[in-house]
C-alpha cells in the first residue's frame, strides 16, 4: 500500500510539472512572437502600419526636376523617373522621345500617408509645373511632357478632380487646367542614368 501511494503521488507529480512546462512554453512562445496568428486573433488594438507606403503618379513635363521637388517633400519614401500612359513596352528614352509611344514621361512616389497626405502632393504638383500648358512644358514640347495624374484607386481619382474643380473655381490660373486624370497603368523605370539625376549632377539640364 505505501509503495502504491508513493508511486501515485509521484505520477501525479510528474502530471503537474508537465502541465506547468507546457503553460511557461505558451507563455513564452507569445512574448516572443512566435505564435504570431495567435496573437493577431487576441490584439484587437486599431493601428495603421506602413510597409511600403502608398503609391501616387505625376508627370509634369522634364522628370528630372519633377522628381527632385517630390523627394525633398517630408513623409515621401521613395521616387523614382519612368515611362507611363503609353502603349509601347519597356520603352527606350530615345523612343519615348520621338513622341510616338504614348507614354509620359512621370514619377512615381512612394509616400507614407501619416506623413504627408495625398492633397499635399497634388499641392506640390501643380505647384511645380504650369498644369494649364497642353503637351509641353516651357521650352519642351510633347505628348510626354503632357500634364498628367495617374489615380491608383477612387479615392486619389476623387481627389485629383475636387482639387482641379477648386483651382479652376478660384481663377488660380489665367487659363483652365488641362492635367489629365487617368488611371495608372504599366509604369517603366526610365534608364539609370536617369534616376536621382538632379542628385547625382546637380541642378542642370530641364527647368520646371
Amino acid at each position: 500500500m505505501r509503495h502504491t501511494f508513493s508511486l501515485t503521488v509521484l505520477l501525479l507529480v510528474v502530471t503537474l510539472m508537465s502541465f506547468a512546462a507546457t503553460l511557461a512554453t505558451a507563455e513564452y512562445r507569445m512574448e516572443n512572437g512566435k505564435s504570431k496568428k495567435e496573437v493577431q486573433a487576441m490584439d484587437t488594438t486599431p493601428r495603421k502600419v506602413v510597409e511600403n507606403g502608398e503609391t501616387a503618379t505625376f508627370a509634369a513635363g522634364c522628370f528630372w526636376g519633377v522628381e527632385f521637388k517630390f523627394s525633398q517633400v517630408p513623409g515621401v519614401l521613395s521616387t523614382r523617373v519612368g515611362y507611363t500612359g503609353g502603349t509601347t513596352k519597356n520603352p527606350t528614352y530615345e523612343e519615348v522621345c520621338t513622341d510616338e509611344t504614348g507614354h509620359a514621361e512621370a514619377v512615381e512616389v512612394t509616400y507614407d500617408p501619416a506623413k504627408v497626405s495625398y492633397e499635399k502632393l497634388l499641392d506640390v504638383f501643380f505647384g511645380l509645373h504650369d498644369p494649364t500648358q497642353v503637351n509641353r512644358q516651357g521650352p519642351d514640347v510633347g505628348t510626354q511632357y503632357r500634364s498628367a495624374i495617374f489615380y491608383h484607386d477612387e479615392a486619389q481619382k476623387k481627389t485629383a478632380e475636387a482639387t482641379i474643380a477648386a483651382l479652376n473655381a478660384a481663377g488660380k490660373y489665367r487659363r483652365p487646367i488641362a492635367t489629365q486624370v487617368v488611371p495608372a497603368g504599366p509604369f517603366y523605370p526610365a534608364e539609370e542614368y536617369h534616376q536621382k539625376y538632379y542628385q547625382k549632377r546637380g541642378k542642370q539640364g530641364c527647368g520646371i
